[in-house]
């Protein structure tokens, strides 16, 4: 099966798409939202796209836990949609997180512009999946003024 190259793929989505949230009444926005999976910023743009990009980074929460997956695009798999993704799911506190997230996107030489998008979804994703701590309400201890 042939290949289509990236940009050409980019030329042909890049203005009307499944993915693309457009705004009524602003047509002269100068920035454009997608909702397409592996885009970290979800910004309509060829750097960050899922569709255009053979190597795309994807951070996700995983459960109700704090544990979260980070899917890596294989290059030689496009055809196997199955086969498409290396998931590894990361459940330590968020500093080994980021430390993976870094090895895997950066150190490796897989996508190095992407690891300072990778880390903000990362921080993004743990942030949402943290619970307010239940249990009785902190009173608040400064002194109440009086009206007289």
């Amino acid at each position: 099966m042939a290949s289509i190259p990236g940009e050409l793929v980019w030329e042909i989505v890049k203005r009307n798409n499944a993915f693309l949230v457009k705004q009524f009444g602003n047509g002269t926005a100068k920035v454009q939202f997608s909702k397409e999976s592996n885009n970290l910023y979800n910004l309509n743009s060829y750097k960050y796209s899922g569709l255009a990009n053979k190597k795309t980074v994807s951070v996700q929460p995983e459960g109700k836990d704090l544990s979260v997956v980070l899917a890596t695009s294989k290059t030689k798999k496009q055809s196997n949609p199955s086969n498409l993704y290396n998931r590894s799911v990361l459940k330590k506190e968020f500093a080994k997180m980021a430390k993976a997230v870094v090895n895997q996107v950066a150190e490796n030489h897989y996508r190095p512009d992407l690891k300072k998008a990778a880390l903000a979804r990362l921080s993004a994703v743990h942030r949402s999946l943290k619970v307010a701590k239940s249990g009785p309400k902190k009173k608040n201890r400064q002194a109440l003024k009086v009206k007289h």
